[in-house]
């Protein structure tokens, strides 16, 4: 490298040139080696030089391995490091920042140590001998490290993936990269039973499928060649294919031919393809390489399209140089497809018919036989012919005269073929017709005369003749196309003809004809003599326009009825006179009548008829003419004259009118003004109607022949809108007061108002009067209690209610609150605090408050004292603040003065230091349940501190009381939790704030109260299902026990109540005694739980004999929390009772109080006689 002679000759040059300054070398200062060299300096007359025993010599290693460069100095005095490639290593035999690096071996050897040597440590090194006081730098030779890399696995360069193809030669090339020096001794070779034949240039065989191509590569690293191996894929074409399952060619359309392909060897494996006459009918195969063949399975139904088919197998693969194959001809035999008779198969007797039979393409052709039932016809000709599929065609001809015997006979054509050895056969029967021989007719007789309208029948008869005859009826020589269809028989046929008879069926005849396909016609026929109506009437008008009051001409014509009609008119219920007409044509009358009628307006599009009446027949025929009668504008006499509508509704007044010509022009007129012009049709609608627009509306209409008009009332109804007559109304307290209320309404109905009170409680509600739109409240001696809201309500059926509130103002002289905690105010007399004095009172009209010091008017205007007044409603508060309360000057009593116009009310109010509260008063039971009792009392002055509550409780078998800390802080209702059932307990409760507690509330009373019972619900049978005698009398004995149990329960229940009552009546005592004694300490015999006095001591810091909190076990201590306690309730079943139940009384085995640690077990009690549950004995 040109970096090693740059730097070795340097070195030398710099050695011969200058002396080394090891002195100025400091091992201390010794900082990571850099990339400099060490300039040496010989001083002269040195001795004892230092000189290298043994020198570096250049190494060789394979990577990876541990290289030692060899270093040995004689007396070496001054510092011997290693330099790489001209950077110095350091003096440390550690080497830091060469953690691959070290010095070793003994004093005087210097070692240079390389582990797992790499490519990055292949250059020149030295070992340097500093120089020292006593001898000069010495430098050894540049010596190489030279680091062999074995070559990795080689690799072929050609695409090894690639399969080869037999017969071709390929230049196979192998690479051995990352060698150092490069791999050498390169040789490809391919194995072959176990022996391996060197080649560079490899020509691929069939036989070398599979084998091994190896590549050896090797250099001065290794011993041994580094090998990589290939298996070669070398590809070759398949053997010829061959069919199985195809013995011969000839085969039986309809056959399912299973055919295999077979083609051995290949590779890859042959694949196959079938074709049928050039077409690829399938490309599935399967390859079994086990076996090293390929097979391919065709299912094929032969069909007589596959006659002289070519079938053929193809095998190939991917070097293939054409497909080689196998093919086969098949030779199909099949019978015709269809067989077909032509020729009429229907004759007349003695007619002379050809037949012939045609057989469809076939292979072979077939032979065709003829059979008359059972005679077989002989005259027959052949004709054959070329057909589809490779087949033939035969028609055979045959000449038959038919007769009556030949009739329903079968003719058979029958084809058989010698080939697939089947015969078909086609068949016909055979009909022969013959015409009738007798047809009749069942009629009524002509002389029988027949009205119209009447149903008959006429029945047609025929027999023999084939086929059966077909009937035909007509009339008059016209065919009738309703009659219905014949009905036949192997001998016979008849058709009936169902007429209801018309005057054209009048002599009219009717015909049945008989015919079949022998094409000769028997008839018979017959009359009807028919009596009817009048067949049509006309109504003919002498003028054209008609008018009220002139006089109509009308003329009926009743034409064509049998026997003669009598004419009669009617206009509505009215019947005239009329005179008659006659004139006979064909034997039939026409009838002719005329009518005289006076017009009038009630004549208008009425219909006037005419009807002809046959007294023979009892019945007749009629028409009408239509009158149409000019005349003025009419009202009809449902026209309404009053038309009501509730307000805000649409409002439509009817228009009820009549006239002719309908052309009528109408004005609806209002309070003389127009409100709008329309058509009769038309009524006047007003939209969302309000009560002004009620009153007179005149409609008035005219047509060409008048004018007319008429007067109709709207009256709009509307709800209750109701008004006071004064509010707020003001009576002074002893007084009359009248409220009034007005409605707007229409109607106005009695009993249409009522009074409601608005406020809390009900109070007396007065008197209630009505006079027309106005109503009275009326009350006497008026109470406080009545001030409030009252409500006015009026309903008249109409809408919603309407209603108004009304004020009631009770005036009356000032009341002040006078309770304990209104006459206390408590504040330090230390000068530093400032008291304030409530004065609350209640009173009407205004009030005005003034103050007094023991007696004396307190002079507002002095600073000391400020008073501030709040009203709100009827409640007035005045406070009195006193700044820097002073002992000896505010600690007095102050008087508060309330006026009003009616009176005044005194309170005084005493300012004291602040102390311990005073009791609650008023404690009281409010509700209970098994479990739990829920406590109400009234608090008590609070001390001028804030104050809390604390509920002591204790029942017969606790030792000693039991505490609990009401919250939050300020209620006055609080439930206590965890309680047993039907317990007897006792309560008392008294106030704490920070300087102590009061005594107990109600100079130290105890309430009692008793827990209910706990129940539970045992369904009982179900009553209507019948029990065995067994089962009845084990009941009976069951239910005898447990009523003696009851009994028995029950008597020492009462025994266990005396005994309780008794040991309540000394807790009692004993702690009305122990009050007397201490109201503010508990008494010294309790046992006191020192765990929760230590933990539980209120936040005022009060001394540790009070406010301890107890239990009844020294080993266990339980407590009420001081913060807000929530105990969980335990589910209690839902009370039933019904028919078929019984109730039971029960207490939960191994219960646990929510203060105590014992069991309380407890019988189950049957409620019978026993008026309520009972626990055991109470004794301890």
């Amino acid at each position: 490298m040109s970096c090693s002679v740059d730097f070795t000759h340097l070195l030398h040059s710099t050695l011969q040139t200058q002396s080394l300054f090891f002195s100025t070398f400091n091992i201390n200062t010794y900082q990571k080696p850099t990339s400099s060299f060490l300039l040496l300096s010989m001083s002269p007359g040195a001795q004892a030089q230092q000189a290298f025993r043994i020198e570096p010599r250049n190494l060789t290693v394979r990577m990876g391995a541990t290289a030692v460069l060899k270093c040995e100095v004689l007396r070496a005095s001054g510092t011997v490091q290693w330099v790489k490639d001209g950077l110095l290593l350091g003096p440390q035999r550690s080497l830091p920042g060469f953690p691959r690096y070290s010095m070793i071996g003994k004093r005087g050897q210097y070692h240079l140590r390389i582990e797992n040597a790499q490519l990055e440590d292949d250059t020149f090194y030295e070992c340097q001998a500093g120089q020292s006081d006593t001898s000069e730098g010495i430098i050894s030779n540049a010596v190489w490290l030279d680091v062999l890399i074995p070559p990795s696995n080689p690799y072929f360069t050609m695409d090894m993936a690639a399969y080869w193809v037999a017969g071709e030669s390929y230049d196979v090339t192998c690479v051995a990269p990352d060698a150092k020096p490069e791999a050498e001794h390169f040789f490809v070779c391919i194995f072959t039973f176990g022996s391996c034949v060197t080649s560079e240039r490899v020509t691929a065989l069939s036989s070398d499928n599979g084998r091994l191509l190896a590549c050896h590569a090797k250099n001065a690293a290794l011993s041994k060649p580094v090998v990589t191996t290939v298996t070669m894929n070398v590809y070759y074409p398949p053997d010829a294919p061959f069919i199985v399952n195809l013995d011969r060619d000839e085969v039986r359309a309809g056959r399912m031919l299973m055919l295999e392909c077979v083609s051995g060897s290949g590779n890859p494996l042959a694949a196959l393809r079938w074709s049928k006459n050039g077409e690829i009918v399938s490309t599935t195969w399967e390859a079994d390489e086990f076996a090293r063949k390929s097979r391919s399975v065709l299912k094929m139904v032969i069909t007589p399209a596959d006659n002289q088919a070519e079938l053929s197998c193809e095998s190939f693969n991917a070097v293939s140089l054409s497909p080689l194959s196998i093919t086969r001809k098949l030779d199909v035999f099949f019978d015709p497809e269809e067989l077909t008779l032509s020729g009429s198969l229907e004759a007349i007797e003695g007619q002379e018919v050809v037949l012939s039979c045609f057989a469809a393409s076939s292979n072979p052709p077939v032979d065709i036989r003829w059979w008359l039932g059972y005679k077989e016809l002989n005259n027959t000709v052949f004709i054959r012919e070329e057909g589809d599929n490779g087949g033939m065609t035969t028609v055979s001809n045959v000449t038959y005269r038919f007769s009556r015997e030949d009739n329903g006979l079968m003719l058979n054509c029958e084809a058989f073929n010698k080939g697939t050895r089947f015969s078909k056969i086609k068949d016909a029967k055979i009909s022969v017709y013959y015409p009738p021989q007798k047809v009749w007719l069942d009629a009524p007789a002509q002389d029988v005369p027949l009205n119209a309208g009447t149903k008959v029948t006429l029945i047609c008869h025929s027999t023999g003749g084939n086929p059966t005859p077909t009937l035909t009826w007509l009339k008059n020589g016209k065919a009738v196309a309703h009659a219905p269809k014949q009905t036949s028989s192997d001998m016979a046929a008849a058709r009936e003809l169902h007429l209801v008879l018309t005057p054209s069926d009048n002599m009219a005849t009717y015909r049945c004809d008989a015919t079949n396909n022998a094409k000769k016609t028997i008839s018979a026929h017959a009359k009807l003599l028919v009596y009817f109506t009048a067949v049509s009437m006309k109504i003919t008008a002498h003028q054209e326009v008609l008018r009220q009051g002139e006089v109509l001409t009308l003329e009926c014509l009743a034409e064509s009825s049998n026997p003669t009609a009598n004419i009669f008119w009617s206009v509505g219920a009215v019947r005239f006179g009329v005179t008659l007409s006659t004139k006979h044509q064909s034997g039939a009358v026409t009838v002719n009548s005329t009518l005289l009628l006076n017009l009038t307006s009630q004549h208008h599009k009425q219909n006037v008829i005419c009807q002809a009446y046959n007294p023979v027949l009892e019945e007749g025929a009629n028409t009408y003419y239509r009158l149409n009668v000019l005349h003025p504008p009419e009202f009809s006499s449902a026209q309404p004259t009053e038309i009501q509508v509730e307000e805000d509704e649409m409002a439509t007044i009817p228009l009820l009118v009549s006239a002719n010509p309908e052309g009528v022009s109408c004005v609806w007129l209002h309070r003389r003004e127009t409100l709008v012009k329309g058509d009769p049709d038309g009524s006047l609608e007003i939209r969302n109607a309000t009560r002004r627009d009620a009153g007179l509306y005149t409609i008035k209409c005219e047509n060409e022949e008048g004018v007319s008009q008429t007067a109709i009332t709207l009256d709009v109804l509307y709800a209750c809108d109701v008004t006071a007559e004064k509010d707020p109304v003001f009576v002074n307290l002893g007084g009359t007061a009248d409220l009034i209320c007005v409605a707007d309404a229409n109607p106005i109905i009695s009993d249409m108002f009522s009074w409601k009170w608005l406020e809390g409680e009900r109070v007396e509600m007065g008197e209630e009067t009505q006079e027309d739109e106005s109503s009275l409240l009326t009350i006497r001696n008026v109470t406080r209690a009545h001030s409030g809201l009252y409500q006015c309500t009026a309903n008249n059926g109409i809408g919603l209610s309407g209603s108004v509130n009304m004020q009631l103002v009770v005036q009356f002289k000032p009341e002040l609150q006078k309770g304990p905690q209104w006459r206390k105010v408590a504040s330090r007399g230390d000068g530093s605090t400032t008291a304030e004095l409530v004065c609350r009172a209640e009173g009407i009209p205004r009030i005005d408050f003034s103050w007094e010091k023991k007696g004396v008017f307190l002079d507002l205007a002095n600073p000391r004292y400020e008073e501030k007044t709040v009203r709100e409603g009827s409640f007035h508060t005045s406070t009195l603040r006193v700044v820097n309360v002073s002992a000896v000057m505010d600690y007095a009593v102050f008087s508060c003065y309330a006026r009003n116009s009616l009176g005044e009310d005194k309170v005084d109010i005493q300012l004291v230091s602040t102390n311990h509260p005073d009791p609650p008063s008023m404690f009281r039971h409010v509700s209970s349940t098994h479990d739990s009792v829920t406590l109400e009392w009234i608090p008590g002055f609070n001390g001028g501190l804030q104050q809390k509550f604390r509920i002591r409780y204790q029942w017969d078998q606790s030792v000693s009381f039991q505490y609990v800390d009401v919250f939050p802080p300020d209620a006055t209702t609080f439930t206590v939790t965890g309680l047993q059932p039907v317990t007897v307990y006792n309560f008392s409760i008294n106030a704490l704030n920070a300087i102590g507690e009061s005594d107990y509330a109600d100079n130290n009373a105890v309430l009692t109260i008793t827990t209910m019972c706990q129940f539970g619900i045992t369904r009982a049978s179900n009553p209507n299902n019948e029990l065995p005698a067994y089962m009845t009398a084990v009941f009976t004995f069951v239910i005898g026990i447990v009523l003696m149990v009851n009994v028995l329960g029950c008597f020492l229940g009462l025994r266990w109540k005396k005994k309780c009552d008794q040991r309540g009546t000394f807790f009692s005592s004993r702690s009305s005694q122990s009050s007397e004694r201490n109201s503010n300490k508990y008494e010294s015999g309790e046992k006191i739980n020192t765990a929760a006095q230590r933990t539980l001591l209120i936040d005022s810091g009060s001394e540790t004999e009070s406010h301890v909190y107890e239990t009844c076990d020294d080993s266990h201590y339980y407590y009420h929390p001081t913060i807000e306690y929530r105990p969980s309730l335990r589910p209690v079943p839902e009370e039933r009772r019904g028919l078929g139940e019984t109730q039971l009384c029960l207490w939960p085995n191994n219960s646990k109080h929510i203060y105590h640690l014992y069991d309380v077990i407890i019988p189950i009690c049957v409620l019978s006689r026993c008026s309520r549950c009972l626990p055991p004995s109470c004794e301890p």
